[in-house]
This record gives structure tokens, C-alpha cells and sequence, in this order.
């Protein structure tokens, strides 16, 4: 298995016990998450929605990596991964999601994000842990390498 670098995963930018009336409503969130750790200027949120019209971000197994566009690259601060849990659920364009992973990334860091995120996401069982985990900790380890096994 190919060595990864942790994701850019601050714990302000998880909340597990979110709802939302919608699609958009639960893009917004997850954009208001990486806008309150300072990830991105609040323009970003309109580029994940406008990214989610031209092309939908749900990847399988009640997950969605709602991101904006390339044009939204000024709109980024610095490199950011937000999760945020629906136990609900919501309705993705008549799939149902539980838990929405937005990204942020200056340049074409985007595209080790989304191929970190999709090894984590692609095991049925990391998936289902984190559509059911509770804890933000658990979250953090379902995300983020072990740190031991990346020393040195």
C-alpha cells in the first residue's frame, strides 16, 4: 500500500449529529466547517455548490466529497478536509448520504485529497465506520494515518 501523507483534518471541521433539508443545505455545512477553521473565504461555499450542478460528488457507500471549482483555488487559505455526519441521512439526487467530506486545496492538492480519501472510502468496512462513528477521535482515526507507522 502506497505511503500517504495525513489529510489536512482540523477537529473544529467535524460535526457528527448534523441535519439537513437538503442537497445544497448539507454542501453549505460542509463548506461552513472549513470556512470556520479558516480553510476558505466564504465565496467557496457557492463554487461546491456550483461544482455539485455541473457534476455530483457523491462517491458510494452514503458518502459525498463535495468540493468547489478550479476557479475557487483564490478562495482557499491553505488545505482542508471537513466531515460532517448525517445520522439522518439526506437526499443526494435519490441516493441517500450520511456523511459529506468537503474538501478544500490550493493548487491541484485537491487530487491527493480526493485519492487519499477514495483508499479510505473504497474498504466497505472504514466506510460504515465512518458513517456510524460518534466520536470526533474516531473520525480523526478513520482519517489520519497512525502517526508510528509514518515516523521517519
Amino acid at each position: 500500500m502506497p505511503e500517504t501523507a495525513p489529510l489536512p483534518l482540523d477537529p473544529r471541521a467535524i460535526r457528527l449529529a448534523a441535519s439537513a433539508t437538503d442537497r445544497d443545505d448539507a454542501i453549505r455545512q460542509c463548506g461552513e466547517a472549513l470556512l470556520a477553521v479558516g480553510a476558505v473565504d466564504s465565496a467557496y461555499i457557492d463554487t461546491m455548490l456550483e461544482r455539485e450542478r455541473s457534476v455530483s460528488t457523491y462517491v458510494g457507500e452514503g458518502v459525498a466529497i463535495p468540493h468547489g471549482t478550479l476557479a475557487a483555488k483564490d478562495a482557499v487559505r491553505h488545505d482542508a478536509v471537513s466531515v460532517v455526519r448525517f445520522p439522518g441521512g439526506v437526499d443526494w439526487d435519490g441516493d441517500r448520504v450520511t456523511v459529506c467530506v468537503g474538501i478544500a486545496a490550493k493548487g491541484d492538492g485537491h487530487v491527493r485529497l480526493l485519492a487519499e480519501l477514495a483508499q479510505i472510502l473504497m474498504d466497505p468496512d472504514q466506510a460504515r465506520a465512518l458513517r456510524e462513528a460518534t466520536e470526533i477521535a474516531e473520525v480523526v482515526r478513520l482519517l489520519q494515518p497512525n502517526e508510528e507507522d509514518e515516523a521517519q
